[in-house]
């Protein structure tokens, strides 16, 4: 099947840079609204991209964005609630219905949705709540969907390690809440690999897709491993569930928010899957790739991360 004009909402975002690369490599048009036009510099100068401002929330903008697609890609997603505010409600299920609702009235009838794992209506968190709500919407659309649910992404622009190499160099010891949470972290390039791929693959169509790395982690592991990696090691102290959920209360009342209640709550979920990653894609192991942006720049460092690099291109 052949889509030549694709638009990404949250074509900006730290995933949705990494599809616009890849779709533009292929030739395809690629059109990104955004807020603000200079938060998408780096994608100006793609050739077969376009970087309109527009605010995606409202309804005719979004009709006017969508018309005369081949297919739309949604990668919005917040981690955070602002107090007071519905957040996560806006972004995660005011938003896919508008986008629904928008290619329904145009004709679009490709839709690739990125979710979250674990995302349930019944889940123990407002996030993973709405993320699954979102899902229903898409599943009941009538449009011919593609779902995808990463666990927590990682690359050189992430919200995660980079979190912790921060903290661990600020910080001469690690208070870390929830240390046993599990994860199966994913590299951004893996992900943004699997949506282009399923764009034009009508065997997608109707199906949800697990993303996730090749191993599982706790969180104090992944934490030690950023320690490693940078140089910077710290004593890491887990907290119980009592601690955890103070330190993250303490957390959200900050300016900005490392860390929140239902950031908490989405940890008593194993982030974790027992699929194989789909389109016979070998996931990075976080060993081979973090070195690369968060290591210490030892020449070891950079061996490492040299030949985790070439180890996994011939796997590819």
């Amino acid at each position: 099947m052949e889509l030549n004009n694709i638009c990404i909402i949250g074509g900006s975002g730290f995933v949705g840079r990494h599809v616009v690369h890849l779709l533009s490599a292929e030739g395809l048009n690629v059109t990104v609204p955004t807020r603000q036009r200079e938060r998408a510099k780096q994608l100006i100068l793609l050739p077969t991209v376009d970087v309109v401002e527009a605010n995606v929330h409202n309804e005719a903008e979004l009709a006017h964005l969508v018309r005369g697609m081949d297919a739309v890609i949604n990668l919005v997603g917040v981690l955070h609630d602002a107090r007071g505010a519905r957040g996560f409600e806006q972004a995660h299920i005011d938003l896919p219905r508008k986008v629904i609702a928008a290619c329904q009235a145009g004709s679009v009838r490709r839709v690739v949705h990125m979710s979250a794992l674990g995302a349930d209506v019944n889940g123990p968190s407002k996030y993973l709540r709405t993320k699954g709500a979102a899902e229903a919407l898409v599943r009941a659309s009538g449009l011919d969907w593609t779902i995808f649910r990463p666990s927590v992404i990682y690359g050189r622009d992430d919200n995660f390690l980079n979190l912790f190499a921060l903290l661990l160099k600020r910080l001469p010891v690690m208070f870390l809440a929830s240390p046993n949470a599990r994860f199966q972290p994913v590299f951004v390039e893996d992900v943004a690999t699997a949506i282009v791929h399923s764009i034009t693959d009508v065997a997608t169509y109707g199906k949800s897709y697990d993303l996730c790395g090749p191993r599982v982690y706790t969180l104090r592991e992944l934490v030690a491993l950023v320690g490693a990696v940078t140089g910077h090691r710290r004593p890491i102290i887990g907290l119980n569930a009592a601690l955890s959920y103070l330190q993250a209360f303490a957390m959200e009342l900050l300016p900005v928010k490392l860390m929140t209640r239902d950031n908490y709550y989405s940890m008593k979920v194993d982030n974790v899957s027992d699929e194989p990653f789909p389109f016979g894609i070998v996931p990075a192991a976080i060993e081979a790739v973090v070195p690369s942006y968060l290591g210490n720049g030892s020449p070891r460092s950079r061996y490492r991360s040299y030949r985790g690099r070439a180890h996994r291109e011939i796997a590819r």
